[in-house]
């Protein structure tokens, strides 16, 4: 009789009786037991994701979106962090499987990738957030890395920058082979040779792109201007400009890419390629859901485009602090 309660049926329950059921429930302060209703329903209500760092404000962002959309459809998330190490991340994806989640959400670290094998041989519906790989069944939700790549570098040159360097993420990683080649692209439209203009691979992190802007802007021929890959880099950068004396942008103008809350409070605020933040957790988590309600559902490749935050960095109007050209509903979903 309670389990109808609960569950909703099988079998009516009259309303007197339902009524002294749900009063006894709340004082007992009763709570039904999850792994007992998950193996009746084949359910577990729980997704898993993996990334690569989660001290990375990128990720930080992107999995609190993901959160948020996985808990309005009835879904708690499990989160594994990568910490950038491949048996690491083998581990937390054994784990994540062998706690029946539903549904599997990557953002895979750079490396060896070595579970994709054995990824490949599940049921699991899964997701790859951020990246682009070779995994059967996998459903890929990525941003226009390639386009935002452009749209940086175009709108650098619109500020009459004419020596344009690059510092990217590892290389071999599709959103940094992405936004490399808009990088070249822009620049070979408006004449430039990228073979002149320097380019750095370092890691996504506020250390490695102050050694990048340490190395590039300490020359009396340093670029007039840097796209730089990430949010976290360009802060990096802007500290080495501030050691060597610069001034950004009158000697070094800067566009980044993500759209991180944090880069809003540079000095100068950084301009920005912002990814949608709320849209691809909603993308990511919707599909997953759909899939595991039908699992003959086709793998997809979802593709968002990213948006231009025009700020004091590049040469533009610096808004003042906490300016909210993200979004003030940049997280509420």
């Amino acid at each position: 009789m309670v389990s109808y309660v609960l569950n909703g049926g099988p079998r009516g329950v009259a309303p007197a009786t339902r009524e002294k059921i749900l009063a006894a429930i709340e004082q007992l302060g009763y709570r039904p037991n999850a792994v007992a209703r998950s193996l009746k329903t084949s359910r577990t209500m729980t997704f898993g994701l993996v990334v690569p760092d989660n001290s990375n404000p990128f990720f930080a962002e992107l999995a609190r979106a993901i959160e948020h959309v996985g808990f309005a459809h009835g879904y708690t998330m499990l989160l594994g962090n990568a910490m950038g190490d491949d048996a690491r991340e083998v581990t937390y994806i054994r784990t994540l499987l062998d706690r029946q989640v539903d549904g599997l959400i990557m953002v895979p670290a750079h490396g060896p990738r070595s579970w994709i094998s054995e990824l490949s041989d599940t049921a699991v519906p899964r997701l790859v957030l951020d990246r682009e790989l070779e995994l059967p069944g996998a459903t890929h939700v990525l941003v226009d890395n390639e386009g935002g790549g452009y749209q940086a570098t175009s709108h650098l040159i619109g500020h009459g920058r004419r020596r344009i360097g690059c510092i990217a993420g590892l290389a071999g990683i599709h959103p940094t082979v992405d936004r490399v080649a808009g990088w070249r692209r822009a620049l070979t439209e408006a004449g430039q040779d990228p073979a002149e203009t320097p380019l750095v691979h370092v890691a996504f992190g506020r250390a490695d792109g102050y050694r990048a802007g340490r190395r590039l802007l300490a020359g009396p021929r340093h670029p007039d201007a840097l796209f730089v890959t990430s949010d976290e880099q360009a802060i990096g950068v802007l500290r080495a400009a501030a050691e060597l004396g610069l001034r950004v942008p009158d000697d070094v103008a800067i566009c980044a890419f993500d759209g991180i809350d944090g880069s809003a409070y540079t000095v100068p605020a950084l301009t920005t390629m912002r990814q949608p933040f709320d849209e691809l957790g909603r993308s990511a988590v919707e599909w997953l859901v759909a899939k595991i309600a039908d699992r003959e559902l086709a793998p997809r490749r979802i593709v968002h485009p990213t948006a231009l935050v025009a700020r004091g960095s590049c040469g533009c109007p610096d808004p003042a602090g906490g300016d909210s050209a993200i979004g003030d509903d940049h997280h509420d979903g």
